[in-house]
């Protein structure tokens, strides 16, 4: 699964953890469900590469690892390791469907640059 750097105005106060909108918790709800493992979760990670430094990577895990932080909504969960988690403070997951492209985007607030591509991001 690929993901987006966005940054999301400043005026929004930044929360602790990672929030999931109604548009991710129900396709992460459907993806689950045609997976038919409803207790794995979507692991979230940044790491290093991209143009601008640092990239997010997303994929499946049915479990999370031993010092993961958990962020469950609606059954939905999402697992971020801790180094990962510095980088994710106050980020949001949102899934937009458009006429040309679908996917997840993370609207991090920590962003301070990204490449035109949008892969790819600095903080």
């Amino acid at each position: 699964m690929e993901a987006v750097a966005t940054s999301t105005p400043a005026a929004k106060p930044m929360s602790k953890g990672i929030a999931l909108t109604d548009s991710a918790v129900s396709r992460l709800q459907r993806l689950l469900e045609e997976r038919k493992t409803p207790e794995a979760g979507l692991r979230i990670a940044v790491k290093g590469g991209g143009c601008s430094g640092l990239a997010y990577h997303m994929e499946w895990t049915d479990k999370p690892r031993e010092r993961d932080k958990i962020f469950e909504r609606d059954g939905v969960r999402v697992f971020v390791d801790s180094k990962s988690y510095l980088y994710l403070m106050g980020t949001e997951l949102v899934f937009e469907e458009g006429l040309l492209a679908s996917g997840f985007k993370l609207q991090n607030p920590n962003v301070k640059a990204a490449c035109g591509c949008g892969d790819s991001f600095t903080v």
